[in-house]
């Protein structure tokens, strides 16, 4: 098995839910694993051979575009005669991975939340019917391209740390390649993205208005997490639609979700029911929320999350 692994470059090096995909890679026993960065600087792929990758190839970018990215990509699979590919599940890995599939003929297995290797072939298992249940599925093509939700797997550092060698990668790029391009990125100063926070910390219609959030917004920075919000407060807007948590929002996997005021409507616990531990806080005992939490506090959130933010203050020191 031969494993190609998407790098996503930040602005401290390389994303954790990529370095998560090399973590993914490892654990499957290849026997090569490069890496391929289009974009960023070069030098910041070398955090990656702290997760025991050493081979990286990159593409120099002044501009980002989701197509050339994805011709890039499809075409250095091509060249190292890889058989499998594994993108993070993020915002730019979902605009990626398909098209990719798309120009090596591959299968394509989304939002997946496990990969095991039975009796010589890669599986994988996803969720299914908003989350009510999980398949287990295997791609039947040579070449198969794997996104993997974030949060899910975890980045582990390799025993033995490598030394990392990057090399430069120059696609042969079309017109049609360059038809996107980024013109602009416009950035939430100091906010975590929901598919990628460890704790979210999430608001409801039980906040009554978008005057209240602040009690969300200062629980979220006791707890060092992303603000999140239900579709009912989005569709109010009362919050920015990059916070919706749901079926028609985004799918997240934090190690800690708390829920205030959200009633648990089947589209939201769609987005939000694989999370580690999920804490709720509904003035309502018979909310559905409850059904799936880990912890729950009966009580109105404007009694409640003020009372929770001091106590966290005192241990978090925040």
């Amino acid at each position: 098995m031969k494993i190609i692994v998407l790098l996503e470059p930040s602005a401290n090096g390389i994303k954790r839910s990529s370095l998560e995909c090399v973590t993914a890679a490892r654990n499957l026993g290849a026997s090569t694993i490069i890496g391929y960065m289009y974009g960023g600087e070069a030098s910041s792929a070398n955090i990656a051979g702290e997760y025991g990758i050493n081979d990286i190839a990159h593409t120099p970018s002044s501009e980002y575009s989701s197509t050339a990215a994805a011709t890039s990509l499809a075409q250095f699979v091509k060249s190292e005669g890889a058989d499998t590919v594994i993108v993070a599940a993020n915002a730019a890995g979902k605009e990626m991975a398909p098209r990719v599939a798309v120009k090596l003929g591959a299968g394509y297995i989304a939002d997946c939340v496990s990969l095991s290797v039975q009796s010589g072939n890669l599986e994988a298992s996803r969720p299914v019917y908003a989350g009510k249940a999980k398949i287990t599925v295997s791609v039947t093509t040579q070449t198969a391209v794997y996104a993997l939700r974030p949060n899910v797997f975890t980045a582990r550092k390799a025993e033995t740390p490598t030394t990392v060698t990057v090399r430069t990668f120059t696609p042969q790029l079309t017109a049609n390649d360059t038809r996107v391009k980024v013109k602009n990125i416009v950035r939430n100063e100091g906010k975590l993205d929901v598919l990628e926070a460890d704790i979210i910390v999430s608001g409801g219609r039980g906040l009554k208005g978008p005057e209240n959030f602040h009690l969300v917004e200062n629980l979220a920075v006791k707890l060092g997490a992303a603000v999140g919000a239900s579709r009912a407060v989005v569709d109010a807007g009362w919050r920015p639609h990059g916070e919706q948590v749901g079926q028609t929002g985004k799918t997240v996997s934090p190690n800690m979700y708390v829920a205030c005021g959200i009633s648990g409507a089947v589209q939201h616990l769609a987005g939000m029911s694989s999370s580690k531990v999920i804490v709720a806080v509904n003035k309502d005992k018979e909310a559905p929320i409850f059904k799936v939490a880990d912890y729950g506090i009966v009580g109105d959130v404007f009694d409640v999350l003020p009372k929770l933010a001091e106590k966290i203050s005192v241990v978090t020191g925040k």
